[in-house]
């Protein structure tokens, strides 16, 4: 079983997504080890770009390996070479062809040999006629053979309920070495199986995080970058969570019109361009003498710490403030940046580290409330 890796080739400009593994390639008596790339439209790459079915062909031949002879030659290219002593491999030529056809199904979004049993089962298992069953035992076998014991995920049972419907009363399976007949306890039972499984992984998936949800419930809150020529307006609703909002903050001695001042006058290494920067009169201002400015050394790194420490100033500072960041609940915060995707989000890409800093201060105001004294 291939752990999935991600490639991918250009036809016509159009990236065609691929996944990769390796395989032997036995090129004039001598085995290879190289990559065998499989893509989405069905093409298989093993030292040259070939459809399934000359892949399989390849497979069939043995040019593709899948048996490697004692005492043979090989090589990695030029990392290294060896000798075979008492081989073994791990796959026929029909289980790596199951395996790349699973590949192409997984990589275009479609069900898999397992999903497709899995599909079957379930159609069954709603309609358990013999027909239904026909289906299940050919999609189960249409699993490559050594992925089987994997289909339910269930390493304690393996495929063994799955395989006693597939079989049905009265029929023999084979198991640890020896047949046994299905009865229909055996089958009553496999069948209860299932249906203990699907109610255990509802209860799993209805069931809430002790400590609150994983994810947001809420709508997101987007907190826009805009510009307002005659000011501010009278009720800026969420926009007071912005750094350029007017808010006076104090930082050690000095307090600065906003955030954004704060913040580029703490960056900045000299003393005199600090002071500009303080009496600026605009955020956009302050962070254009801060441009042409040399930074302190290590600004990179601390930048993050810093905003974090501005950002608990203006809400421990400013009570009104605090309380239209913690009426955001616990919605995901996307502060939209035009001229940084570090602290914010421009169209479709940013890492949004402002948002996400105003969730952590929310999240410190919302634990202070629960630490105080009632």
């Amino acid at each position: 079983m291939a752990i999935r890796r991600r490639t991918w080739r250009n036809v016509d400009g159009e990236q065609i997504e691929g996944t990769w593994r390796h395989a032997f390639i036995r090129n004039a008596g001598t085995y290879f080890l190289t990559d065998l790339l499989i893509y989405a439209d069905g093409m298989v790459d093993c030292w040259d770009l070939v459809t399934l079915e000359e892949f399989a062909g390849k497979l069939a031949s043995g040019w593709v390996a899948t048996d490697l002879a004692d005492g043979a030659q090989a090589s990695a290219h030029h990392l290294a070479s060896w000798k075979f002593a008492e081989p073994r491999m791990s796959l026929t030529p029909e289980m790596l062809l199951g395996e790349i056809r699973d590949d192409i199904d997984q990589l275009n979004g479609r069900p898999d040999s397992t999903a497709r049993c899995l599909a079957a089962l379930d159609t069954f298992r709603g309609q358990p006629t013999e027909d239904n069953r026909a289906a299940l035992r050919e999609a189960y076998e249409a699993i490559p053979e050594h992925l089987r014991i994997y289909a339910l995920g269930d390493m304690d049972s393996q495929d063994w309920p799955l395989r006693v419907l597939v079989t049905g009363p009265g029929h023999r399976l084979e198991r640890h070495g020896e047949d046994e007949v299905v009865t229909e306890d055996m089958h009553a039972a496999a069948l209860r199986y299932f249906t203990d499984r699907e109610q255990q992984r509802q209860r799993y998936a209805d069931k809430a995080p002790a400590d609150g949800p994983a994810k947001p419930v809420e709508t997101s809150v987007l907190i826009n970058q805009t510009v307002f020529p005659r000011g501010w307006p009278q009720d800026p609703g969420k926009l007071v969570l912005r750094n350029e909002f007017p808010t006076p903050i104090t930082v050690g001695v000095l307090t600065y019109p906003t955030v954004t001042h704060a913040y580029w006058a703490l960056a900045v290494a000299d003393e005199h361009r600090q002071d500009e920067i303080l009496r600026a009169d605009t955020p956009y201002a302050a962070q254009k003498l801060a441009e042409s400015s040399t930074l302190r050394d290590g600004w990179p790194q601390a930048r993050t710490a810093i905003m974090a420490d501005l950002l608990r100033a203006k809400f421990n500072q400013h009570p009104d403030l605090a309380e239209a960041l913690t009426s955001t609940g616990t919605s995901r915060l996307i502060y939209t940046e035009m001229d940084s995707t570090f602290w914010g989000q421009h169209g479709l890409e940013g890492r949004n580290w402002m948002g996400r800093l105003l969730e952590l201060i929310r999240s410190e105001l919302a634990a202070g409330k629960l630490n105080a004294p009632s």
